[in-house]
């Protein structure tokens, strides 16, 4: 296994000249183990490896430390000395979202992958708001998106195509496919997507087969299928942890676990493009400051009204724009609240430092000496 087939290019080897100068080795992270990490280098050979605190102490938050399918400098020990992470280079995407919960943290899903397949279904599964959240985070990662409306088999084809096109319709930059893992049907079209090097992710809520199509990938069960619910139809969850996995047949794959939650990690200008059909109509709004409720000459409003504009999209794009303004709000209180800690800690350092010298003039004053003397 080469390094070009774990996904290494020239912008990668321009980066990392100074490291190999200091005797590192490139190394990309499979596994992240929460305390150590798993790491593939040149050959395929496999260590588990630790970070250095040079590398935790300069990350500003933990977003900025290493993550399952980042490369990084790796020393590699010998005897019982570690193989230590010395540097991260720099993310060429990075897929993530904000931590579930009411942090203000990014949490990393998945660094350096070309592609993310969001996985669902034509049934219980299907939200296009939801979807449209997965595609303003994608949007800001760099990566291409692809979705796979899955479960195919249990559906009537009309109900799989209304899907997809509903899909396609909001998102038209997207590639749009219905697939099913049980039958095999459309997966060969995946491969398609699979050069060496290239990587993809799969992500979406648990129990809509991502586990069934990475078996069918790699060919072998190579992840526990979990039993289907007989009411809602859904498997249970089989994937507990971030892996990344070299695909038999070229490419690469970032496996991960459900995703309950997709909270919104993501500019204002990345949420604009995605929903430019609502940002054109608020252009020829009346009041630049409207805010689509009850302002006289609302654009949004009136395509509500008429039709043109479907009123859970409007929605959706008016929560969306409220969520991200609420983290940007959050962001620049933490920002305060580091910065005022920052001015703390440094004024106590400087007053323990004066105290310091003050206690050793006093029990050696035959070390200081006047500026009279």
């Amino acid at each position: 296994m080469t390094l070009t087939e774990l996904g290494w290019n020239e912008t990668f080897e321009r980066e990392f000249k100074p490291f190999h100068k200091k005797g590192w080795i490139p190394a990309r992270l499979i596994r992240d183990n929460k305390i150590t990490y798993g790491a593939l280098t040149d050959g395929g050979e496999e260590y588990e490896v630790i970070m250095s605190g040079k590398v935790y102490h300069d990350a500003r938050c933990d977003a900025e430390l290493p993550a399952v399918g980042d490369w990084v400098a790796l020393e590699t020990g010998t005897g019982d000395l570690d193989h230590v992470i010395r540097a991260r280079l720099n993310r060429q995407t990075c897929f993530s979202r904000k931590a579930p919960g009411k942090s203000t943290e990014e949490q990393v899903i998945a660094a350096n992958v070309s592609i993310v397949a969001v996985v669902t279904d034509a049934g219980t599964d299907f939200n296009l708001r939801r979807m449209e959240r997965f595609f303003a985070i994608i949007g800001r990662s760099g990566s291409k998106a692809i979705v796979l409306v899955n479960k195919s088999d249990l559906y009537p084809c009309e109900q799989n195509r209304e899907a997809a096109e509903a899909i396609t319709a909001i998102a038209p930059d997207a590639d749009v496919h219905i697939t099913s893992a049980k039958d095999g049907t459309q997966l060969d079209l995946i491969h398609g997507y699979l050069d060496a090097g290239v990587s993809i992710t799969f992500v979406g809520s648990s129990g809509v087969g991502k586990s069934s199509l990475i078996n069918q990938l790699l060919g072998e069960e190579f992840q526990w299928e979990g039993e289907v619910n007989e009411v809602t139809g859904k498997g249970r969850q089989t994937t507990t942890a971030r892996e990344l996995i070299v695909l038999p047949e070229g490419g690469i794959l970032i496996d991960n676990p459900g995703i309950r939650e997709v909270q919104m990690w993501t500019d204002e200008t990345t949420l604009r493009e995605r929903f430019q059909d609502i940002e054109d109509l608020a252009a020829q709004c009346k009041f630049h400051d409207c805010k689509h409720g009850s302002d006289t000459g609302c654009a949004i409003r009136s395509a509500v009204e008429d039709g043109s504009l479907g009123t859970a999209r409007m929605e959706g794009f008016l929560k969306l724009e409220e969520e991200i303004e609420e983290l940007q709000k959050r962001l620049k209180k933490r920002q305060v609240n580091v910065e005022r800690r920052a001015k703390r800690d440094h004024k106590i350092k400087a007053r323990n430092l004066a105290d310091r010298v003050d206690y050793d003039r006093e029990q050696r004053p035959d070390r200081w000496v006047s500026d009279e003397d």
